[in-house]
């Protein structure tokens, strides 16, 4: 009886193991915004699919390396956008933290406020950070490209996409010298 209870929990925890994997290979984790301490949005405009654009940004403001350190940099960004700019919320789609996890923002099928004229045609996605002078992880840059293809595969973005660093569409140094560096490397930027 007891070899029998050991096998059936083995194989349970197999199955999990396969649930969690096939999870991951599926798409990114992404931290929920109910999960990190977010406020909910005060109004959303739904955001067209098949998009043709991704802007990547970095928020010019503290680096973090663990998940609370980024969830108080996340609660400050919300706060800064609803409170001080007056906007429904957070700015971008999703939000990469120096700790390697994505973040919601506003999410999939949102139109974000992350660059001028471009919010109704793209996702907008920030790293955590001024990377003029913070350095972009291998971490950071998997869930990056995870998080591009898991917009590609829901449709969010057409497989052609153009990727272009913020300062591309708008007079800024977003998204710092270091990301722009690499983004320039990545298979959908575009001069």
């Amino acid at each position: 009886m007891h070899n029998r209870s050991s096998t059936m929990a083995n194989k349970a925890l197999v199955l999990l193991a396969v649930f969690f994997c096939a999870q991951a290979a599926l798409g990114v984790t992404i931290i929920s915004k109910s999960q990190w301490g977010g406020r909910s949005a005060t109004s959303k405009t739904t955001l067209a699919s098949s998009l043709s654009y991704a802007v990547i940004h970095h928020t010019a403001g503290n680096y973090c390396t663990t998940q609370a350190a980024c969830q108080t940099q996340l609660k400050n960004i919300q706060a800064y956008h609803m409170d001080s700019l007056g906007w429904a919320d957070i700015g971008y789609n999703f939000l990469i933290g120096g700790d390697g996890n994505v973040y919601e923002g506003r999410g999939w099928n949102v139109v974000g406020a992350h660059a001028t004229n471009w919010n109704s045609k793209s996702i907008g996605i920030s790293f955590l950070g001024n990377y003029n002078t913070d350095k972009i992880t291998s971490a950071q840059i998997t869930a990056a490209k995870g998080l591009l293809a898991d917009a590609v595969s829901r449709g969010q973005i057409i497989s052609g996409y153009t990727l272009y660093g913020h300062r591309q569409v708008s007079a800024t140094e977003c998204p710092g010298t270091n990301i722009w560096n690499e983004i320039r490397t990545w298979a959908n930027w575009k001069a």
